[in-house]
């Protein structure tokens, strides 16, 4: 959330070819009500591209699919993960795990009205409700309504008590869990998700699961991706350099700008490119302290970029 934006995205194409993006979530009140054209628009370059919808109103969420398949996502997912309070409140999020029947009706609505994946990004359980009988129902409850697809946050979510940020570090990684619904239903595309930091993580994973998700680890370190192509898609190609990235990104900054979009809101997803290089620190902190000034321009990204040189 506010981070996966149109900026990022873009700018992890940069780095990989091949994994699927995803948008932060937006609520179907936030389509249906608000800006869609503001929402829904992405850079052509992002394919394959993945909208994240947040609802529970089954006639709202088929006018959002419909929406997002026009606009040209090649995905829809349905967020059953989210444990924030506003989520809780508007009655979407992870406290729908508690109504496996109405998230499969969710799922049905949207199905019948687009041609495009619908996919469900979830938890293994909410607060007392944790046990893997009441998971298997609700994959299952899934699974009936021809759901392929099922991303699964390995942490139950304890909907009050903690905080959203607790949420994603205090109740306990449960891998073994996720493994097992592999293995109860064969026939459907399970997605691990939680706590995984690098490639050799994925690839563990990829010996029980069909796939890996990645939040924060890309988020904090993004260049994370650089070997993915290779290594996970046996994608031979050659894999560009921090600074290859970074030059071609500048092109894009250069774009934008000329469209009015201020400089930090492309700047703010580059400052962990350089994770772990000699001259990182004194790369963040320009830009940190430079590219949210008024009138602050490219030159900025290009100063920066020369700290790194330097080092």
């Amino acid at each position: 959330m506010t981070h996966t934006d149109r900026h990022f995205r873009y700018f992890l194409r940069l780095i990989s070819s091949k994994v699927m993006l995803y948008t932060e979530m937006l609520t179907t009140g936030a389509l249906i009500y608000g800006d869609k054209t503001h929402f829904l628009t992405f850079n052509q370059e992002e394919h394959p591209l993945g909208l994240q919808l947040g609802g529970s109103d089954p006639e709202h969420l088929r006018q959002c699919a419909m929406m997002a398949e026009d606009a040209g996502y090649d995905e829809v997912n349905l967020n059953v993960g989210c444990p924030s309070d506003r989520v809780q409140f508007g009655q979407f999020g992870a406290c729908l795990m508690a109504k496996p029947e109405l998230v499969a009706e969710c799922v049905h609505s949207m199905q019948s009205s687009v041609s495009i994946p619908i996919t469900v990004k979830t938890r293994i359980g909410i607060d007392e409700q944790d046990s893997y009988e009441e998971l298997v129902n609700f994959v299952k409850q899934l699974s009936d309504v021809d759901c392929k697809s099922i991303f699964i946050h390995a942490r139950k979510a304890w909907l009050n008590g903690l905080s959203p940020r607790q949420n994603r570090e205090v109740p306990p990684l449960k891998y073994d869990v996720v493994y097992a619904i592999k293995r109860d239903f064969p026939k459907l595309d399970i997605i691990i998700n939680g706590g995984i930091t690098n490639l050799a993580e994925c690839k563990q994973h990829l010996n029980y699961v069909d796939g890996v998700m990645l939040g924060r680890a890309i988020c904090s370190n993004p260049y994370l991706l650089a070997k993915v192509d290779e290594e996970i898609f046996a994608h031979a190609g050659n894999t560009k350099s921090r600074h290859e990235v970074l030059s071609q990104y500048i092109e894009y900054i250069e774009s934008q700008l000329a469209q009015d979009v201020y400089l930090n809101r492309m700047s703010r997803h580059i400052l962990g490119l350089f994770q772990g290089q000699h001259g990182a620190r004194a790369y963040r902190r320009l830009l940190s302290e430079e590219a949210y000034k008024p009138g602050a321009d490219i030159r900025v990204i290009k100063q920066a970029m020369q700290l790194v040189d330097a080092a």
